[in-house]
């Protein structure tokens, strides 16, 4: 019998995986849409009193999206009564829902990686993940890691599509 060597553990081949790099916290979607008069209109006094009665500490490390899911039209200041009241609580606050909030989350974390550890290496970046982790990552990562990499795949070691080489 020969010995059964590991070619990927001895390959220069870095990993790279996104889930790594997602942002631990609690996720919140705060729908206005309850706050409205009939579920459309916004009524200053009535809004300002559920601002006033809302308990905004229940946010606290909280990544928040504010949403109005109804049809209704709602002025900008309105959001932005809401993330004054949040600001003190959340980490992050955004007009929009989950899958925005992810997007951003991960735009941010992105701008922010180091790229020194993969300069010309052949990087794979890992598709499966157990958390949610938006297309637009796998985008930004491909950008980012294109400019310092010597060949990206996408996938597993054992299973992946070139995507990039340099020349």
């Amino acid at each position: 019998m020969s010995e059964i060597i590991n070619r990927v553990a001895k390959s220069p081949l870095i990993t790279f995986n996104l889930e790594d790099y997602y942002p631990e916290g609690k996720r919140v979607v705060i729908d206005i849409k309850d706050w409205l008069y009939e579920g459309l209109i916004l009524r200053e006094k009535e809004f300002r009193n559920h601002v006033a009665e809302h308990d905004w500490a229940q946010y606290q490390d909280a990544y928040v999206a504010l949403s109005c899911t109804s049809d209704a039209i709602i002025p900008g200041w309105a959001y932005m009564l809401l993330s004054s009241r949040l600001q003190p609580f959340a980490k992050k606050t955004l007009v929009g829902d989950l899958e925005q909030l992810e997007t951003m989350l991960f735009q941010t974390v992105i701008e922010n990686i180091d790229m020194t550890p993969f300069t010309d290496k052949p990087v794979i970046i890992k598709g499966c993940s157990n958390k949610p982790i938006p297309a637009n990552a796998y985008i930004w990562i491909t950008a980012k890691v294109q400019t310092v990499a010597k060949s990206i795949m996408y996938g597993e070691a054992c299973s992946s599509v070139p995507l990039y080489k340099r020349k």
